[in-house]
Formats: C-alpha cells, structure tokens, sequence
C-alpha cells in the first residue's frame, strides 16, 4: 500500500509541477503549442483537464513505483523513471490512448512532436524519481 500511494503522490506532483513545466518551456521555445493548467472541462463529468492529468499520472506512478526499483542496476534509478515515462508512457500514449480518442497514432507524427514529447515526458519522469524519492525519505517509507 505504501508503495502505491508514494507512486500515486509522486507522480501526480511530477505532472503538476514536471510535466506542466516541460510542455511550457516547449512551447515558449516554439516547438508546441500548449495550453498549461488547462481547466477546460474533460467529457463525461466535467473535470478540468489538469485534474484528469494529475490523476492519470498518478496510475501510471503507481506502476512505476512497482516496476521500477526492481529492474536491474542502473535502471532500478532515476534513468528507470526517466525511461518508463519517455518511453513506456509515450509509446502506451502513441499507439493506445490517442487512437481510443479517434486521434491518430503518434498524433500524426508531425514534427517537432515525436522529438520534443519523449522528452518533456522524460522531464516528467524524472520528477517522478525526485518526489518518490523525498516523499519515502519524509514520510521514512522504505
């Protein structure tokens, strides 16, 4: 259960605070175009966008904080949450959650896209690490 909650927590941070930053650095940069702490309304019960963000970050850290620390060397570290959410979520994104939408696979595969959104995610996983790993220290979960 421990584990569950610092996956859940941590992840749901990472997007506010993360991914959210990611995606602004990319579009003041000029590679996207994206509405940050989007509040818009999401079908159907009407939950802001960045609610809905939030939580579903907090699923996918919840499988991370299971699968993670268990892979081998180096990748049981901050580069197995860098990797598991630039690769595993991007790719689950790409070719599951964008089609069940009736969006295209890759969303098209315009570029800057399929270059610039592994790597905001990548950011975003990395925030994942840095909050999973201050909330076991603070709340002296192991």
């Amino acid at each position: 259960m421990r584990t569950a909650v610092i996956g859940f927590l941590a992840d749901a941070l990472s997007v506010l605070v993360f991914h959210q930053l990611g995606f602004f650095i990319a579009t003041e940069l000029g590679f996207l175009k994206v509405q940050i702490y989007n509040m818009k309304p999401l079908p159907p019960l009407g939950v802001p966008t960045i609610a809905s963000l939030a939580f579903w970050g907090g699923l996918w850290g919840i499988a991370a904080a299971f699968i993670v620390p268990r892979l081998p060397g180096a990748l049981g570290g901050p580069l197995g949450w860098v990797l598991f959410a630039g690769v595993v979520v991007m790719l689950v994104n790409w070719f599951v959650v964008l089609p069940i939408k009736g969006l295209p696979v890759g969303g098209g595969w315009r570029m800057p896209a399929p270059v610039v959104v592994p790597i905001v995610y990548a950011f975003w996983g990395f925030g994942m690490w840095l909050f999973a790993s201050a909330l076991r220290r603070t709340l002296k979960w192991n």
